[in-house]
C-alpha cells in the first residue's frame, strides 16, 4: 500500500467519517455542490457532450482512444441520495480511455424526493435509449460505484426480466447490493472503514426505499436470481463495511453459472478508484478495469 493511500485514509477519516446516525442529506448535497467548481476537468482533447438519454439527463465522454461503436453506461454513487456526473469529471474520462469506449454518465433521480424504483427506472431508460440510437449490446457495458454498483446489478436484473438484450459486461466498484444491511462486514469493519458507517447506511437505505421491502431484488440485487447476467468484475477494499456486499454478490453470480472476477484490495478506502489522480492504486485498478472491458467490447 502506498504512502499516499495511507494519507488519504487518514484524511477521509478526519473529514468524512461521522458518528451522527442521522445525516443531513440537504447539508451533504450543499457541501458536494460547493466542491463542483474545483473538481479537476479531463485533459485537453476529451469530448464531453450533454445528452437527453430517454428522458434522463446525462453526459457522454470520449477520449481519443474511445471507439465510436463501444459504450459504457456509468451509474454514479452517492447512497441514492446525492451525487451527480459533475463530481466525476476527473474519473469518467479515465474509464473512457481505459475501456476505449464512449462513457454515458447519467444524472438519475435521487431520493428522498424520488424513492425506489426511480433510479432503476432511469437506468433502464438510459440503456434502452442507447440501444435505440444504435448501440450494440454486444459492445456495451454497464458500470457503477457504491450505490451505483448495486444499481447496475439491479438494472441488469430488470432488463433480463423485461427481455431486453443485456450488455456484454458489468463492472461494480464497492457495490451496495444489500439494503437490508445483513453483511457481517457492516459490523466488524465499522471501526476500520475510513469513509462509511453502518448508521449512515441505514438512514440512506430508509430514504431510498421509502417503505419498500429492502430485499426486493431490483433494490438489493443480492436477493435476486442472477442467472444469465453478463460477465462481471467487482472491486472492493479489504476493510470496507460493504466488503460482504461485494463478496456475497460475487458468490451469487458464481453459483448461478455467471462469469465473475472479484478483486479485494487490502486497506483501500471506499471507491479509491475515484482518486486515481493521486493514488497509484487507483490508476492500477482502472488499468484492470480497462483490461477486463476492452476484449469484451470488441470481440464481436
Amino acid at each position: 500500500m502506498s504512502i499516499r493511500a495511507e494519507l488519504l485514509r487518514l484524511a477521509m477519516r478526519l473529514m468524512l467519517k461521522r458518528a451522527n446516525p442521522h445525516p443531513d442529506i440537504a447539508a451533504i448535497r450543499r457541501r458536494l455542490d460547493s466542491i463542483k467548481p474545483i473538481v479537476p476537468g479531463p485533459p485537453k482533447g476529451t469530448r464531453a457532450t450533454r445528452v437527453n438519454a430517454g428522458g434522463v439527463a446525462g453526459v457522454e465522454v470520449a477520449t481519443a482512444r474511445s471507439r465510436g461503436d463501444c459504450y459504457v453506461l456509468y451509474l454514479h454513487g452517492g447512497a441514492y441520495v446525492y451525487g451527480s456526473p459533475s463530481h466525476y469529471r476527473d474519473f469518467i474520462w479515465r474509464i473512457a480511455d481505459a475501456s476505449a469506449a464512449r462513457v454515458l454518465c447519467i444524472d438519475y433521480r435521487l431520493a428522498p424526493e424520488h424513492p425506489f424504483p426511480a433510479a432503476v427506472d432511469d437506468a433502464v431508460s438510459a440503456y434502452r435509449w442507447l440501444l435505440a440510437v444504435g448501440a450494440d449490446p454486444r459492445r456495451t457495458a454497464v458500470m457503477g460505484d457504491s450505490a451505483g454498483g448495486g444499481l447496475a446489478f439491479g438494472m441488469l436484473l430488470k432488463l433480463r426480466d423485461l427481455g431486453v438484450p443485456l450488455p456484454a459486461a458489468a463492472v461494480a466498484l464497492s457495490p451496495w447490493t444489500d439494503l437490508a444491511l445483513t453483511g457481517e462486514s457492516l459490523r466488524h469493519s465499522g471501526a476500520t472503514d475510513p469513509v462509511l458507517s453502518t448508521e449512515q447506511a441505514r438512514v440512506f437505505a430508509e430514504s431510498y426505499l421509502a417503505g419498500a421491502d429492502p430485499k426486493t431484488p431490483y433494490a438489493s440485487p443480492l436477493y435476486g436470481d442472477p442467472a444469465g447476467l453478463p460477465p462481471a468484475l467487482i472491486q472492493v477494499g479489504g476493510d470496507e463495511i460493504l466488503r460482504d456486499d461485494a463478496e456475497r454478490m460475487a458468490a451469487r453470480l458464481r453459483d448461478a453459472g455467471c462469469e465473475v472476477a472479484l478483486e479485494v484490495w487490502p486497506r483501500m478506502p471506499h471507491v479509491w478508484q475515484l482518486f486515481a489522480r493521486i493514488l497509484p492504486e487507483g490508476r492500477r485498478a482502472i488499468e484492470r478495469i480497462g483490461a477486463f472491458l476492452r476484449p469484451r467490447l470488441t470481440t464481436s
